[in-house]
């Protein structure tokens, strides 16, 4: 089996030497106790896709770890054959000849020469190779550690202790079904922790909600008590940089603890909780939003009172569609709420509907762009939309004091499907949508929320309405 190629970090990145040096080791000694590993068996961590975050995760963990090569083991899998176009090595060439370090580091692994040759027109680089010197295609402008970057899916996930799931939503089933294949005769299941924000929408039997990690559980046959989500308020580029952050990993008790211990970082704090599945869909939440906050910054020039505008309705629909998901709904208004916040600020949804608004991008070009992979708030619009849409669900209209579908309580989710999905109306709708007159004022909807018993635990998969990690 080829496609390997070791490009590791062997110095071990931004490790630091002496105390610190023993406190990492310490780390990595307790995690693999925690999974029974044997002394002379590293732990082999596994990245399953190469887009801005999932690299970036690869590349703090081979920053953090990579040093201790006889206890871990790093590579990221990433699918070959993918060009790099002559604008984006033009690109990449002036990012490395601005870094004196990335330069340095180039010229002495004899690497150089080749993104001359990328510069010039005389070489096609490939986004698998590029990988392997630190520079992630959805990325270019910010230089990642070198990486073990494996082409080959079977040879990368075999023989994995933790896997990494990168992959957008919208390929995540059919890649977990193929490294499903591989884990048939596999005696113990593998940990999964997965960064994926988007969802898909079932109907049948009942209308529910189907995760990431559902889809790799079910593709997998690995049980999701061993599948943990991560997510938080960050932006991939700013937390390679230092940017200090936080996320949560959620899971059930006998991994997400270890797990956020050995994940934490100074710069990058990782707190545990138990709700896995709703903090899963709460990722995929924003994202629709985001999209509808970029399309109104573009259209009104970025006006900081039609922005606030947007904010308060966008947020308000959300508090509303978590009380159908929560049964105590106020625990998830920080942590979604922060998710939102800096996607709106500077996530690629937000630029996404910002594109749209100014005619940049066209619906035609599909939702995985050049630079930026893909724009999982598109699928998600669906998703929520249909959901929402159906009349099993139905809550009380206060005004129209008839039942309806949920998705008549949540216009911006409906006008975002008209326009993403349906394709019925411009983007200028989304400024008709909060300037309505017939808009009730968002606080109220909050307040319908709360006096209704909205609660559908089914939506999650939970019948019976108990909650499941």
């Amino acid at each position: 089996m080829g496609g390997a190629e070791d490009g590791a970090h062997a110095a071990g990145g931004h490790a630091s030497n002496g105390h610190a040096n023993g406190a990492v080791e310490e780390k990595v000694d307790e995690l693999r106790r925690v999974m029974g590993k044997a002394d002379g068996d590293p732990l082999r961590i596994v990245g399953v896709g190469a887009g801005a975050w999932g690299s970036v995760f690869c590349a703090l963990l081979q920053d953090a770890y990579g040093h201790l090569r006889d206890k871990v083991q790093l590579r990221i899998w990433r699918r070959p054959g993918r060009a790099v176009d002559r604008a984006t090595a033009e690109h990449l060439f002036n990012v490395i000849n601005a870094r004196e370090d990335v330069l340095r580091r180039l010229i002495r692994r004899c690497a150089y020469l080749k993104y001359v040759e990328g510069r010039l027109g005389d070489r096609t680089l490939y986004a698998d190779e590029i990988l392997r010197d630190g520079f992630c295609l959805n990325m270019i402008d910010t230089p990642l550690c070198p990486l073990k970057v494996v082409t080959n899916l079977q040879e990368a996930v075999w023989d994995a202790d933790i896997v990494i799931n990168g992959l957008p939503s919208t390929e995540t089933r059919v890649v977990f079904g193929e490294i499903g294949r591989y884990w048939k005769e596999r005696v113990n299941a593998p940990v999964i922790i997965s960064l994926t924000k988007g969802i898909e929408a079932s109907l049948d039997p009942v209308p529910r909600i189907i995760t990431p990690t559902q889809m790799i559980s079910k593709a997998t046959k690995v049980p999701l008590d061993n599948i943990l989500y991560l997510g938080g308020p960050n932006i991939a580029s700013e937390i390679y940089n230092k940017e200090y952050a936080n996320a949560r990993i959620c899971g059930t008790d006998k991994w997400r603890k270890p797990l956020a211990k050995f994940l934490r970082q100074p710069h990058f704090i990782v707190w545990d909780n138990s709700d896995l599945i709703t903090h899963e869909v709460m990722g995929g939440l924003k994202n629709v939003y985001a999209i509808g906050a970029g399309m109104v910054a573009a259209l009104t020039n970025e006006s900081a009172t039609s922005k606030s505008v947007y904010f308060a309705l966008c947020t308000s629909e959300m508090i509303y569609i978590t009380h159908l998901l929560e049964e105590e709904p106020e625990k998830l208004a920080g942590p979604l709420l922060a998710d939102t916040y800096v996607t709106l600020l500077k996530g690629r949804n937000a630029w996404y509907g910002h594109k749209l608004a100014k005619g940049e991008l066209t619906l035609e070009m599909g939702d995985s762009i050049k630079g930026k992979g893909t724009i999982q708030g598109v699928s998600a619009v669906d998703a929520f939309y249909k959901l929402l849409s159906q009349d099993s669900l139905s809550v009380m209209h206060p005004e129209a004091n008839k039942s309806v579908a949920p998705v008549e309580m949540c216009p911006i989710l409906k006008t975002l499907h008209k326009i993403l999905i349906k394709r019925e109306l411009p983007t200028e709708s989304i400024l008709q949508a909060i300037r309505d007159e017939s808009m009730c004022d968002p606080r109220e909807r909050i307040e319908m929320a709360r006096g209704q018993s909205l609660y559908r635990p089914s939506i999650l998969g939970q019948p019976n309405g108990d909650v499941k990690a």
